[in-house]
């Protein structure tokens, strides 16, 4: 029997394996059902664009604070890197034979500089730092990358209206056999490719 064979055998026993314990745990009482609210703690991504920032502001001050108690440790009291990477720094590197690609050199939206640090951040604790604190070091990041001002405050707005310094060092791959709608609300199976 070819592999693939065997392979789409295994995937079907597995499927009827998980309804029968689907089944199972419903009528035994296991588990608990999934409400809005728990997917929501879960649905927190924003997109380049901004879609799905939420309330809430920091300033570039409130997040040297918060920096100090929960990012130096990876990153370094200067953002110069440690066990996590560096944060600052590497300014004209990118076409280099040896990039240095930090939030100013590299990456082209300040909005998923949020999504990043909200979903994983910090790392031994992830998801721990509340909106305002995440506006906050972001904040902080930019400013010491000299992207905002030392009396800047963050929120929504800023973020989606600010240009990147490597904003235009990426294309939009429109390939019409890679080009999917993204889907926000309500999405049902796969994508539609364009």
């Amino acid at each position: 029997m070819a592999v693939h064979n065997l392979t789409a055998m295994a995937l079907g026993l597995l499927s009827m394996g998980v309804v029968a314990c689907a089944s199972t745990a419903a009528q035994s009482g296991l588990g608990q059902p999934v409400t809005e609210h728990y997917i929501a703690r879960w649905n927190i991504d924003v997109a380049p664009d901004g879609k799905s920032l939420p309330a809430g502001q920091g300033t570039v001050m409130e997040g040297e604070k918060v920096y100090q108690t929960s990012c130096l440790g990876c990153h370094g009291a200067n953002l110069e890197g440690g066990t996590g990477p560096a944060l600052m720094g590497g300014a004209g590197s990118l076409p280099t034979s040896k990039p240095v690609k930090t939030v100013g050199s590299y990456w082209p939206y300040a909005t998923t500089l949020f999504d990043y640090v909200r979903r994983t951040m910090p790392f031994q604790q992830p998801q721990s730092l509340s909106n305002d604190q995440v506006y906050a070091v972001v904040g902080y990041i930019l400013n010491k990358n000299e992207i905002v001002e030392a009396n800047a405050t963050v929120d929504a707005a800023t973020l989606t209206h600010l240009k990147m310094p490597n904003r235009d060092g990426f294309y939009v791959d429109d390939r019409p056999d890679v080009r999917v709608e993204p889907c926000y609300k309500d999405c049902i199976g796969s994508p539609k490719a364009h």
